[in-house]
């Protein structure tokens, strides 16, 4: 690796933690920066994820006082999304390459739908129950379907990633009754739990490249920590925006990529 290959790989670590903890993008950014320095797609999928954990961990303990907010659906995100990524994780080692490839860029623009509508829905829902003469009650805990949403980002999590953030917030901002900003805090702790256990999965069954993983890691510590000190001041207008529209160009990239 020339040194303006490893610059660029640093530099994209550092872009991929920024958004990690914004707007939940990072591989789409990382990704083909690994695939341009001659990585194998497997290996730069791999190493990437390794590579970026750090960022989340970084990104999550800069939201550490909104996590601390509502601590029992910290764990249960927590949980849910890592027990998702083992067979995310364990997918990618046994499909073959590109598998997703057709389904994913429309996954992603249906979940910056969710988002972008994700208020009318949740006040079209709660007039449908006081119509009814029902007092809906607030959902500070995930029911079935989140916990099902959950669950299933961390898979996609685990398998490849791009995009997994914004699909985590809809998710969790369509079964849950809590602000925007503590809720993009536990997007950036689903995508930590999914990177964790698939890494561990990776460092054990799959080939890395290291020397990419330490340069990720460098620019993705700094990233999440910035990206944190952004996200929790970004008005919930502005940061829904700026979601939906990274997760529409997200998917018109991996169309046409």
């Amino acid at each position: 690796m020339s040194p303006g290959e490893a610059l660029a790989v640093v530099a994209a670590g550092l872009g991929a933690g920024v958004l990690t903890a914004t707007v939940g993008v990072a591989s789409l950014l990382s990704f083909p920066v690994l695939l341009a320095v001659g990585l194998p797609p497997v290996v730069a999928n791999a190493s990437n994820t390794v590579g970026l954990t750090p960022g989340a961990l970084s990104g999550s303990w800069g939201y550490r006082a909104e996590l601390r907010e509502h601590p029992r659906v910290t764990l249960v995100v927590t949980l849910t999304c890592g027990v998702g990524s083992i067979a995310g994780a364990l997918l990618l080692l046994v499909l073959p390459p590109g598998v997703f490839e057709a389904v994913v860029p429309w996954l992603i623009l249906f979940t910056c739908l969710l988002v972008g509508a994700q208020p009318r829905i949740s006040a079209w829902v709660r007039r449908r129950a006081e119509a009814r003469g029902e007092v809906p009650a607030e959902r500070l805990l995930p029911g079935p379907f989140t916990t099902a949403g959950t669950a299933l980002t961390g898979v996609y999590g685990g398998y490849f990633g791009a995009g997994s953030g914004v699909m985590a917030l809809a998710v969790l901002a369509l079964g849950l009754d809590i602000e925007l900003r503590v809720l993009n805090a536990l997007k950036t702790l689903a995508i930590l739990a999914a990177n964790v256990v698939a890494s561990v999965i990776f460092v054990v069954l799959a080939d890395l490249d290291w020397a990419v993983i330490g340069l990720l890691a460098v620019g993705s510590v700094v990233g999440g920590h910035v990206g944190a000190r952004i996200g929790r001041r970004l008005p919930a207008p502005l940061l829904r925006t700026l979601v939906v529209l990274v997760g529409v160009t997200a998917a018109v990239v991996l169309v046409v990529g």
